[in-house]
């Protein structure tokens, strides 16, 4: 009787090295996995890449001349107008009367920095947010739609900043820099890709 009880005993013991053995590597288990989360959301960008976001494209053969489009980039509003002959007549004139004509103080990649502030004259490409306070300009391309003299450009309704037809900013304005240009290029003719300078570079 003694050795059956014995064998009960042991078989008991047995039992229970399987069940704790068992538990044991569940919980390993469960902790590696835990372990690998950290490592595997690093394959992913993080939130600050995401923020920054990609660059965007735009097809240009929509947009018709004198009229504006808005796309988003790194969450701003890029403004990107594609001027009548007319326009780039009118952006020059009135230096003497913009606070950064040359644009020696404001924000352009080196391609912009010229008296259009574009790669081409046809089209502008701009941060549509103004350089005072962050409000979103409004366009006001035609000519003398402000008062007589206004060449066509952009008005910030907030606090009344006014901009060329090149995003240069008038003397008056509480906004001291130009609107911001940014780095951008051409595929193709009549595409745009904005946040990067060409291909493969950011």
């Amino acid at each position: 009787m003694a050795d059956h009880a014995g064998v009960a005993d042991e078989q008991v013991d047995l039992d229970r090295r399987k069940f704790l053995t068992r538990a044991t590597v569940a919980t390993g288990a469960v902790g590696a996995a835990f372990a690998a989360v950290p490592f595997i959301e690093s394959w992913f960008p993080s939130e600050r890449a995401r923020a920054q976001g990609a660059p965007a494209e735009m097809d240009l053969s929509k947009l018709d001349a004198g009229q504006m489009a808005i796309t988003i980039w790194r969450k701003q509003p890029i403004y990107v107008v594609r001027r009548t002959p007319d326009m780039v007549t009118r952006i020059a004139g009135h230096d003497a009367d913009l606070k950064d004509p040359n644009s020696e103080s404001s924000v352009q990649p080196e391609y912009a920095k010229n008296p259009d502030r574009s790669r081409s004259a046809e089209f502008l490409v701009l941060v549509g947010v103004c350089t005072h306070l962050g409000c979103l300009p409004k366009q006001r391309f035609s000519q003398g739609e402000l008062y007589p003299s206004w060449p066509g450009g952009f008005f910030c309704p907030c606090h009344g900043s006014r901009f060329d037809l090149a995003g240069r900013v008038f003397n008056g304005s509480p906004a001291s820099i130009n609107l911001r240009v940014p780095p951008y290029y051409y595929p193709k003719p009549t595409t745009l890709v904005i946040g990067a300078d060409e291909k493969g570079s950011a």
